[in-house]
């Protein structure tokens, strides 16, 4: 198991703060807009240094959608910020509308997705927003795993000429990808190779998978870790590359298992290669008040219960094996 360390935690929500401003004093297509959460979203150092690319909408998120959408047509670069449960469920009609059947060029940037928002409760704690975004035409959907990695994305979505959705999040986590790494749009990053088992993992989840791994090696267990930032466009090759060799699947992620990232691989798997999979995830159900790591240990989001599905997948593999 490749081991990977980390000297520091900080908000995913942070990392995009950082790309926004180096994007304002690298691209003067680029613009902000955010209802009423600038400080949520980091957009501090942009506005200081952009004051005329910044556009705040108020607590009118659906207005704020219309406005990006007019504002790509005009050949800008609009970049819509708030929480992601008003990012998304609040907005899904907006959304439709004027920027997937349209293809504007508009960015959805969100945070406080899933739930880890923690204390804000269920209203607030939106788990679903994949599902939406993945079923949506011409939605590119990306959910980022650190600081690192989503300050890398933001500045790679303004190079893609099409609508986006960025999720992160609000709790510090670990920082442990490269802090000069190339984000490519479709392509999943290989964590660790392995024989065993593939784990595959997008945004919180991929250090809870990498702690898993290490456990699992200690065990014996041999576990290739990939991280799925890049949800919809899926790393079709990746993912199958990857099952064909180890032969079942564990996938992990912080949003129903409805819709999100194990039913893309589930769907991609059944088509193909039809493998044991085990998901990680929130199983219909709404989520509740509580400290992040609270909230991950109850809902089962942790590396625990990775190890967990990992045996379970693997005995499945076991008994077709068997029986073949």
């Amino acid at each position: 198991m490749k081991k990977y360390t980390y000297t520091e935690k900080k908000d995913t929500r942070s990392g995009f703060g950082a790309g926004m401003a180096e994007l304002g004093k690298g691209n003067p297509n680029v613009v902000a807009l955010c209802a009423d959460l600038v400080a949520s979203l980091k957009l501090d150092a942009f506005i200081k240094d952009n004051p005329d690319r910044f556009i705040q909408c108020g607590i009118a998120e659906a207005n704020m959608i219309g406005v990006a959408a007019g504002m790509a047509v005009t050949g800008f670069i609009p970049y819509a910020t708030t929480f992601a449960n008003f990012g998304s469920g609040r907005v899904y009609d907006q959304i439709r509308q004027s920027v997937a059947y349209s293809g504007t060029n508009v960015k959805i940037c969100v945070s406080h997705a899933g739930l880890t928002l923690g204390e804000d409760g269920a209203t607030h704690q939106i788990l679903e927003d994949i599902a939406m975004m993945r079923a949506m035409p011409g939605m590119t959907v990306i959910n980022t795993c650190d600081y690192n990695q989503t300050k890398a994305a933001t500045i790679a979505i303004a190079n893609y000429n099409g609508p986006v959705y960025l999720r992160f999040g609000r709790p510090v986590v670990p920082v442990f990808t490269h802090p000069n790494q190339t984000f490519e749009i479709g392509k999943a990053w290989m964590v660790n190779e392995g024989t065993d088992v593939t784990i595959i993992a997008t945004g919180h989840l991929v250090w809870e998978a990498i702690q898993a791994g290490e456990l699992l090696a200690a065990a014996g267990i041999d576990a290739e870790i990939i991280n799925i930032h890049p949800i919809k466009p899926l790393d079709e090759t990746a993912i199958l590359q990857s099952v064909a060799k180890t032969g079942c699947v564990v996938t992990a992620e912080e949003h129903q298992l409805n819709g999100g990232l194990g039913d893309a691989v589930c769907q991609l798997l059944s088509c193909n290669l039809p493998s044991p999979v085990e998901m990680i995830g929130v199983n219909n159900s709404f989520g509740e008040s509580g400290t992040p790591a609270q909230l991950m240990e109850k809902y089962g989001l942790n590396a625990a219960a990775i190890v967990q599905a990992v045996q379970q997948a693997m005995k499945r593999k076991a008994l077709i094996e068997n029986l073949v």
